[in-house]
C-alpha cells in the first residue's frame, strides 16, 4: 500500500479500495460489500436470475439458448464443432442437445461431408423459439438496467466492456 497525506496532516494508506471510495478503517463486511468485483458479482447474479426466469418460460435455459443462437448463426454444423464454439464440454453438449431434439428445435444427421460427424441444424420451430427466446432476453434485460436513463446505459455498457476486456 502506498501512503498519502491529505491536506489535513493525516498520513492514509492507499490503494484499490481507497481509489473506490472504501473506507479501509470501516467495517470488513462492508468493505467488502464495496468493493467493484463484490458489486458486479451481484449485478451478474440478478442479469443471471432475470434472463434464466425468463428462458424458464419458454421451457428453456440458457445454455439451450446460447446453442440455439450458435446453431442459427453456424447453419449445419458440426456438433464438436458446436462444442469448441459455445465452449461446453462434449458430454453436457450431448445432453443440451438432446433436450432441443427432443423439444424439434434442432435436427442431428449424419454430416454429408463426413458421416462419422452428426450436423446440427435448426427447425423452423427452432427458429421461431429463438425469436421468442431473444425477446424474452431482451425484456429481462430490460429490467435490469431499468434504473438507468438510456445516457446511464450507454455509459455503463461502454465501462462494463472496458473493465471486461482489461
Amino acid at each position: 500500500m502506498k501512503k498519502e497525506t491529505a491536506a489535513s496532516g493525516t498520513e492514509t494508506e492507499t490503494g484499490t479500495g481507497a481509489r473506490a471510495g472504501i473506507d479501509p478503517s470501516g467495517p470488513a463486511l462492508a468493505r467488502i460489500r464495496a468493493l467493484p468485483s463484490w458489486q458486479l458479482n451481484r449485478a451478474s447474479a440478478r442479469g443471471r436470475r432475470l434472463v434464466g426466469e425468463a428462458l424458464a418460460r419458454e421451457g428453456l435455459r440458457m445454455p439451450h439458448h446460447a446453442v440455439l443462437s450458435a446453431v442459427s448463426d453456424l447453419g449445419p454444423v458440426a456438433q464438436a464443432e458446436l462444442g469448441r464454439t459455445t465452449g461446453f464440454d462434449p458430454k453436457d453438449m450431448v445432453g443440451i442437445l438432446n433436450d432441443l431434439q427432443a423439444a424439434g428445435l434442432v435436427t442431428r444427421e449424419p454430416d454429408p461431408a463426413d458421416r462419422r460427424k452428426n450436423a446440427i441444424s435448426l427447425t423452423d420451430e427452432g427458429g421461431r423459439r429463438l425469436v421468442r427466446l431473444a425477446e424474452r432476453g431482451d425484456e429481462a434485460n430490460e429490467e435490469l438496467l431499468g434504473a438507468l436513463t438510456p445516457g446511464e446505459r450507454e455509459r455503463f455498457l461502454e465501462l462494463l466492456r472496458k473493465v471486461a476486456e482489461g
